[in-house]
């Protein structure tokens, strides 16, 4: 409405902005090309099915710094989440511990061992010296 208003009755843009409430940045704002757009998107297609394992992050550096393009990330992120390309990589295991790989993912009280305690000829306060008995 305001660029007809600019347009047909030859009002500056400021008057007609401020007449139907928009602000001049939005009167000037003109949308990149959806062409640049498919181009990325293509470009990031091509890029996770020949790098499986890559995630946005090597992907976009490999566009930046390799290729030379001069993308905001922001927008690149936006085409790679609107491709659904954010939920192909599965997200790791847990790493196991060395006692569940060396016994095979069951732990085995050891013997000797009740609730963690040895018994035995250890008993109890004669393992300690007399100035550190208690009582």
């Amino acid at each position: 409405m305001a660029e007809t208003a600019v347009a047909r009755r030859g009002i500056s843009i400021a008057l007609a902005c401020r007449t139907f409430g928009l602000s001049e940045t939005c009167y000037r704002y003109s949308p990149r090309l959806s062409d640049e757009n498919e181009q990325i998107a293509d470009l990031l297609i091509g890029l996770t099915q020949a790098r499986k394992t890559w995630g946005f992050g090597l992907c976009f550096l490999y566009l930046r710094n390799i290729q030379g393009h001069d993308w905001n990330h922001k927008r690149v992120y936006r085409i790679y989440r609107a491709l659904e390309l954010n939920l192909r990589i599965k997200p790791r295991k847990p790493a196991q511990t060395r006692q569940a790989r060396r016994t095979g993912g069951t732990r085995r009280p050891q013997p000797g061992l009740v609730d963690g305690f040895h018994g035995g000829s250890s008993g109890g306060w004669q393992g300690f010296p007399a100035s550190q008995r208690a009582g």
